[in-house]
């Protein structure tokens, strides 16, 4: 066999090897890497090439040390799943190295990280200041996770004690002029309904690139191949975004005069929520 078949082969076969052992060591080893998994994915890299090259009649030894590779590394991770100290050594620990808005000289210096290096990853997770930030860890990949301080975080519904309904997801039943009659059955919609709305709007199923229920169950948001999208966005009328916005004050002025601590603060938000509501009435 001439020596150029061999290698297409060889190549061919290490290829499907490392394809079938990456799929048994889990999507732990194409994301973020421990320092073991890392090891284990240069090793397996190195044999695969000796694999696939090396024209020796000892080639299939190289197929034997991958086996024991993954082998180990799969023996190791349930071993770290079990035991947390073995845990710790293999996978490391999480460092703080940010505290209260203070740097922790230390720390630093036992992650061998420069001050720049670590003002260019606060950067990456939007934080400019160290004096902003409650917490900052160094994981164990290596990957800076930050907590910043209750004032510098965004407000959420939570916060401002609005109750919001429970989001469903999405279920889209037309990609590329298919319907996905999986989705379709888990919508709790027919093909009749999707086609009835299709021709509300004089839409061919064939031209449809996406069409997606929301998760109120009736909307339909059509996204054509040509370029069209439907329903067409309409601008919320001023008269339903002052309505909305009121309401929104209202529930807020509320939830502050129950949680005030005296008398005094509670008695300003009720004069203030009664001055709203009268407002609103004489309009």
């Amino acid at each position: 066999m001439p020596e150029w078949i061999e290698i297409v082969i060889r190549t061919l076969a290490a290829m499907a090897v490392l394809f079938i052992l990456t799929k048994v060591l889990g999507k732990r080893q194409i994301s973020e890497l421990s320092l073991f998994e890392y090891i284990t994915g240069i090793s397996i890299g190195n044999i695969a090439a000796y694999v696939s090259l090396d024209l020796d009649n000892l080639w299939y030894l190289g197929i034997v040390s991958l086996l024991v590779w993954v082998s180990v590394s799969v023996g190791i991770e349930y071993w770290t799943v079990k035991n947390r100290k073995v845990r710790d050594l293999v996978d490391g620990k999480g460092r703080v190295l940010i505290k209260d808005g203070k740097l922790l000289k230390e720390q630093l210096k036992k992650e061998r990280l420069t001050l720049d290096e670590l003002l260019e990853q606060l950067r990456s997770k939007d934080a400019y200041r160290v004096a902003d930030v409650e917490f900052a860890v160094m994981e164990s990949s290596g990957e800076l996770n930050v907590l910043m301080k209750k004032q510098y975080q965004p407000i959420t519904p939570d916060m401002l004690g609005w109750k919001m309904a429970e989001e469903k997801p999405p279920h889209t039943l037309v990609m590329d002029g298919i319907v996905l009659e999986k989705e379709l059955e888990l919508s709790g919609v027919t093909r009749d309904w999707l086609r009835h709305k299709l021709s509300q709007q004089k839409l061919k199923l064939e031209d449809v690139l996406l069409a997606q229920l929301d998760s109120d169950g009736i909307t339909l948001h059509i996204q054509m191949a040509d370029g069209r999208s439907f329903p067409q966005k309409k601008a919320d009328k001023p008269a339903d975004r002052i309505r909305q916005m009121t309401a929104q004050l209202e529930d807020e002025l509320k939830r502050l005069e129950q949680a005030a601590r005296n008398e005094a603060d509670r008695q300003a938000y009720r004069s203030a929520l009664d001055r709203l509501q009268t407002g609103l009435k004489g309009k």
